[in-house]
């Protein structure tokens, strides 16, 4: 059994659940707004594109409080995998391993797509803050407006993808987590019946010895 004994492994999941949780439920916040640019059939208006805009840069422009609690519920999750899979077991490192890889994607998406869109989108910037991106990772000799680079409206269509995708990745993290708790639970109770069974046995074995052993003496 991994460090601590049961009771470390339910705190350690609870702090798991919250912050995955939690995330759901603010991307949950923005499904109103990437609805109309992703899931319907119809075009998206100019409307939908500037309530998107408008949301995204007020969530950009929030106090610096707000992300540092962000970021330390992320962190608060990533002690919760770290408790469960030091000493692990094999269940541990089957399904608390494959979480865990999970919760470092949506980390990455986070960071790489979702991060960096909120900062072009506050900035109005688009094309330029592509540019500066591109010249940053080696690109040389790149200039504003070259080659094909996203507009406005494919930028906020990238952030609403990038949400999905998050969720997604939460999800699994979830349905991980109760898998684990569900293989856990059937592996109690086969163990569970098997000593059942193996009393009854011992019972019954002893049973017969004592009759064997009073027909001898007869």
């Amino acid at each position: 059994m991994a460090w601590g004994g049961a009771r470390s492994q339910s705190f350690a999941t609870f702090l798991i659940l919250c912050p995955t949780s939690f995330f759901l439920g603010i991307l949950f916040s923005l499904f109103p707004y990437d609805y109309p640019l992703l899931w319907t059939a119809s075009t998206p208006t100019e409307a939908n594109f500037l309530s998107a805009e408008n949301h995204l840069r007020f969530l950009h422009a929030s106090p610096p409080i707000i992300a540092r609690i962000l970021h330390i519920v992320i962190a608060v999750g990533l002690l919760g995998f770290f408790i469960k899979l030091y000493r692990p077991s094999e269940s541990n490192m089957l399904f608390d391993g494959a979480s865990l890889v999970l919760y470092m994607c949506g980390f990455v998406v986070y960071m790489a797509n979702i991060v960096k869109g909120l900062r072009v989108v506050s900035s109005g910037k688009y094309d330029v803050e592509l540019v500066e991106g591109e010249l940053g990772v080696g690109n040389r000799g790149t200039n504003p407006g070259d080659g094909n680079p996203l507009g406005r409206n494919d930028s906020l269509k990238v952030l609403s993808a990038s949400n999905t995708i998050l969720a997604l990745v939460l999800v699994g993290v979830l349905v991980l987590q109760a898998g684990q708790w569900y293989a856990e639970r059937k592996q109690i109770q086969e163990t569970e019946q098997m000593e059942k069974e193996n009393v009854i046995a011992g019972k019954g074995s002893a049973a017969t010895q004592r009759t064997g052993g009073g027909k001898k003496k007869l």
